[in-house]
């Protein structure tokens, strides 16, 4: 079953959105987008020209599935060139995580890759100690206001007061080696772990095979 039948059934859109041609005849490369919220928030560059689903437990206008990430072995296989997660797997018990990391395997192609950024729960105690700071001390801004050590370890308290909703918790936390283990013992046989830019958050790519030259060009992983 192709995965546009699947969204149908899924959506119940109008017969006008429902052209299983306009994804069938779609040659572009797609990403998954899990739990990215709303497609207003930017997802990198190089995902500019590639079909871009997004997928979300939380019903909204940019929703394209409407899912809990640890069902995705119930989408069709071999389905994504990439899977985008950002600030998402903090959300899942530690046990959990293991079920969506392989779901990601699961509907990636042969050839797909997996990029996720998660807090750097290293990096943040770190700047926690050293400066001796209060957990309600602001660790950092962010587009969506001030971020506080409380916030990065538990999930936005300002989010979740406000929604109502615990799924907006996080339940877990990674490290560079955590991290790395987790997708390694999910099936990934290749994985790339960073820190991002403001050295609070970590970034792993994630490859069900060796990565091509293009796949490290454009990803800027220099000679990983």
């Amino acid at each position: 079953m192709l995965l546009i039948e699947f969204i149908k059934g899924i959506l119940h859109r109008s017969p006008k959105d429902e052209d299983p041609l306009v994804a069938a005849s779609d040659l572009r490369n797609a990403v998954l987008n899990v739990g990215g919220g709303n497609k207003d928030i930017l997802i990198p560059e190089y995902y500019g020209n590639w079909r871009h689903l997004l997928l979300d437990i939380d019903p909204g206008r940019d929703v394209d599935v409407v899912l809990d990430a640890r069902k995705l072995m119930n989408l069709p296989a071999a389905q994504f060139d990439a899977v985008y997660c950002s600030h998402n797997l903090e959300h899942y018990f530690k046990h959990d995580v293991a079920v969506v990391l392989t779901g990601f395997l699961h509907v990636l192609k042969p050839n797909g890759f997996a990029e996720i950024h998660v807090p750097n729960m290293y990096g943040v105690l770190k700047r926690f100690i050293d400066t001796g700071m209060e957990i309600e001390d602001i660790l950092y801004e962010s587009p969506g206001g001030p971020i506080s050590v409380l916030d990065v370890m538990y999930g936005m308290s300002r989010q979740i007061e406000s929604s109502g909703l615990d799924f907006y918790a996080h339940k877990t936390g990674f490290t560079g080696n955590s991290l790395m283990t987790a997708l390694q013992r999910a099936g990934f046989p290749h994985v790339w772990i960073g820190e991002t830019v403001d050295t609070f958050g970590l970034k792993a790519l994630a490859f069900k095979e060796r990565p091509t030259p293009s796949q490290v060009a454009l990803l800027g992983m220099g000679s990983a």
